[in-house]
């Protein structure tokens, strides 16, 4: 790679660890970053799945004082997150690479129309969100909205562990639907979520597939999203929500239209 490919993929990295840390779709900085430079989808993803794991560390750490309280609740997603996760790694590795280039671009669109619909997937979060800080948290949900939860993780589990982009978002609208708790406590258990998604995949690609990650830009994306993690947890909510996600969208249309032609 050249220094200029070197920085770019650093920066990237800082980028998506921080939008992850505070909202999600971190990996449409990432990913079409790569796919942009020549790496093939699958590379891409499995590189990118690898390289992300430190920035979900240090903004879940970031976040760790909102999971105070949320065990009720994450000792049910957490297995489903698991176990949604592996299949989608698994669900990479085996099906045909065609298969996987072919359903990309429809992922992508997804992911950057998620992006886009986003303030209003907040709102929508929000108004359903506790927000004095004495309120009461829904962290035991009754039977039917305890299995919604187990089910929507485990199904964006499965969607991380293929494609990670937007799976933030994913989490955040479905929590946001069943769950009645503060908007910041989400989006910490959110943070949790995705990293655990995140560690399956790249646990996963580094045992099975370890010869087909490029491991100099997983690094470097490792590198850039841990800083960017710390950066996203402490100082992510002052950022313009408008601007991460017209930087989001660029560079996702850029990596689109590197894909399709």
């Amino acid at each position: 790679m050249s220094i200029w490919e070197v920085l770019a993929i650093l920066i990237a990295g800082v980028g998506a660890g921080a939008i992850n840390a505070v909202v999600g779709s971190g990996t449409l900085i990432t990913f079409p970053t790569l796919v942009a430079f020549g790496f093939p989808p699958v590379t891409a993803t499995m590189t990118n799945a690898v390289g992300l794991v430190a920035g979900g560390v240090s903004g879940t750490w970031g976040y760790r004082r909102e999971l105070a309280g949320q065990w009720p609740r994450l000792r049910w997603q957490i297995p489903a997150s698991l176990i949604g996760a592996g299949i989608g790694s698994w669900l990479l590795l085996h099906l045909p690479e065609k298969a996987f280039e072919t359903i990309v671009p429809v992922l992508l669109v997804l992911a950057l129309v998620l992006v886009i619909l986003q303030p209003r997937l907040q709102r929508w979060t929000a108004s359903r969100a506790t927000r004095a800080p004495g309120d009461v948290h829904d962290t035991a949900l009754r039977p039917g909205r305890l299995v919604l939860v187990i089910v929507s993780t485990f199904a964006v589990g499965i969607y991380g562990g293929y494609f990670t982009a937007a799976q933030g978002i994913l989490l955040m609208g479905a929590m946001g639907v069943i769950v009645t708790d503060n908007l910041q406590r989400l989006n910490a258990a959110k943070n949790l979520l995705s990293l655990i998604v995140n560690v399956v995949a790249a646990l996963t690609y580094t045992i099975v597939a370890f010869d087909r990650i490029h491991w100099v830009a997983a690094a470097l994306i490792a590198v850039g999203s841990l800083v960017g993690g710390v950066i996203g947890a402490r100082y992510g909510r002052n950022l313009s929500p408008s601007a991460l996600r017209g930087v989001i969208v660029v560079v996702g249309i850029i990596g689109l239209w590197r894909l399709v032609a």
